[in-house]
């Protein structure tokens, strides 16, 4: 495949579009990566294999810091049959005051099977009066596997700030062999009955939520996730369906949501990818 890069900001009546396509093959027992595009401020760092050549680490960065209203960004990868991914971030995710334009991600994942993928971000800060739109869409073929998180911080809290003006919406979609085995949506606005109710947010400024799409689930490593704590006085809880995992977690502390999970995910790994968790270096940073 070709690897064609073009550094051109594709300005759209003072937005900025920006997108990101990688294509990951197995090659000689070693995920390469073998195709990338780009257009914008939406670039990979040089990829990295901290745990072998079999898995390849990528860190998508987006070089201004932050996205105003009306900025798009579409990050979209393909892993050849084989392939094992995994992809995360530098730093907070910020969503600035939306000043009547909304901003969106997109992420589209194509998965052949025997692949994997991971996608595991850092947190994103929906600043007060940001109005977003997260999208998401997993293909998967026979046998593939996709494990991602997902962490939402309501307002600036190391500001005190909260999330008085704004919306958000959120979608994920799975598909096997392009049937649907898991399909959630979400609409919020400050004034949402849902951000204070016991059935939903709580009051919490921080909502997130991790899913593996990996099959049934060992009985052993289900009890095992369920014995996993999260910080005192957050809500938490994972599930297990036929096709899906689920956990999830609202709570005051992005940085407690990540521990969580990342304790999830080292019970989860060997199961679904049948390696040890390997931490991406960046988090260490």
């Amino acid at each position: 495949m070709d690897d064609v890069e073009s550094s051109t900001m594709t300005r759209l009546d003072k937005r900025w579009f920006a997108s990101l396509a990688l294509d990951f093959s197995l090659r000689q027992d070693r995920t390469t990566l073998v195709g990338k595009r780009h257009k914008g401020p939406l670039v990979v760092q040089k990829m990295l294999y901290p745990e072998g050549d079999e898995v390849c680490h990528g860190i998508i960065i987006h070089p201004p810091g932050g996205v105003a209203g009306g900025d798009q960004l579409l990050l979209q990868t393909s892993l050849e049959q084989g392939a094992h991914a995994l992809l995360t971030t530098p730093g907070a995710g910020k969503w600035y005051k939306a000043n009547g334009q909304a901003a969106s991600q997109q992420l589209k994942f194509d998965l052949e099977p025997s692949a994997s993928l991971e996608w595991l971000p850092q947190e994103n800060i929906l600043f007060d009066g940001s109005s977003v739109g997260f999208s998401a869409e997993i293909a998967l073929q026979g046998n593939a596997v996709f494990c991602g998180w997902d962490i939402l911080c309501f307002g600036r809290q190391a500001r005190g700030e909260t999330w008085t003006e704004g919306e958000l919406q959120q979608g994920l979609s799975i598909r096997r062999d392009q049937r649907l085995i898991w399909n959630e949506r979400m609409f919020l606005h400050p004034e949402s009955r849902v951000l204070k109710s016991v059935a939903g947010l709580r009051g919490f400024p921080v909502s997130a939520s991790l899913v593996v799409a990996a099959g049934a689930m060992p009985a052993d490593v289900l009890e095992a996730c369920r014995m996993v704590e999260a910080d005192q006085g957050a809500q938490y809880g994972v599930t297990a369906l036929p096709e899906i995992f689920s956990a999830r977690y609202i709570g005051n502390s992005s940085e407690a949501a990540k521990q969580y999970f990342e304790r999830l995910w080292q019970l989860l790994r060997p199961w679904y990818a049948g390696r040890a968790a390997v931490r991406p270096r960046i988090w260490n940073t």
